[in-house]
């Protein structure tokens, strides 16, 4: 049985994930008390119907505060059952959240006379710290339209069917801000960059003559030996102590050139050597 917990601040996108994951063969649950969680899985798997059920249900400020601070222990109880579970976050910045309510005049659910919509945004992710210190996988969706969360959601979740540590290699641009979901983070903006060629600016690293120009380049090799060393060292550790997922972060100045021509040749590079190796190019949309 595979079992996924949505959570997030309202606006964040956990009704476009519980879609997506419903479209690929999840029975979808949203706004489960949290207390039912252990009930609800064990259900599942007595389950007779599906001989790998699939299970994805909301958890979020909607509940009580009481039953939010019994998340820690609750997991705990679902887990011991060898469940393979995934907690999934969303949030966005504060800014962003704003603007998406104020666009589709939802109301917030924690919105009350004396509780204005930024006061309730801001109380919302303390009420959910026990759920996002307890998260496998954080998406911020700052940045990201509907089909670009459609897409971070196959990627990361539905491309993990089995237990072990997934690894994304993500390039991004400084300029657009830093992934805040980001557990390892490289700026390689200090290398000869292509936007400079007139011949090569409106390519991205992954066309070839990118790719010939930045290879030729001594001190981009320097920093792909150096990063490919790192990661050879670490990457297994942090497998080894039961991460489910890592992301590793190459950013360049417009997310177009030396941080995808670096993150497409260390993914594939680390592809052989590691289990679940993804790819992605923030910034190349």
């Amino acid at each position: 049985m595979r079992l996924i917990i949505v959570s997030g601040r309202s606006g964040s996108g956990k009704s476009t994930t519980l879609d997506v994951l419903e479209d690929n063969g999840f029975y979808c649950i949203d706004n489960l008390p949290a207390g039912l969680l252990p009930d609800l899985a064990e259900r599942a798997l007595l389950q007779t119907e599906l001989l790998h059920p699939q299970v994805a249900v909301s958890v979020d400020a909607r509940n009580l505060p009481s039953q939010l601070k019994r998340f820690p222990e609750l997991l705990d109880e679902v887990r011991n059952r060898h469940i393979q579970c995934d907690v999934l976050y969303l949030d966005a910045d504060e800014e962003t959240l704003l603007k998406r309510f104020s666009e589709t005049r939802r109301r917030h659910p924690l919105t009350n006379e004396n509780r204005s919509l930024a006061e309730a945004i801001r109380d919302e992710a303390q009420l959910l710290t026990p759920i996002t210190d307890l998260a496998d996988l954080k998406i911020d969706t700052t940045h990201l339209n509907l089909y670009q969360l459609r897409d971070s959601i196959k990627l990361r979740l539905l491309n993990r069917p089995s237990p072990g540590t997934a690894f994304l290699v993500e390039s991004f641009g400084f300029k657009r801000g830093m992934p805040v979901d980001a557990d390892l983070v490289f700026d390689v903006r200090c290398l000869p960059n292509p936007y400079w060629k007139p011949d090569l600016r409106d390519m991205s690293g992954l066309d070839q003559p990118v790719a010939d120009y930045l290879a030729a380049q001594p001190d981009v090799e320097e920093m792909y030996q150096d990063i490919l060393g790192y990661l050879n060292k670490w990457l297994p550790r942090f497998a080894a102590s039961n991460r489910a997922y890592v992301t590793i972060a190459i950013g360049c100045t417009g997310g177009h050139h030396r941080s995808v021509y670096l993150a497409n040749r260390l993914g594939e590079t680390l592809k052989p050597i590691l289990n679940n190796v993804q790819i992605r190019h923030r910034d190349l949309s």
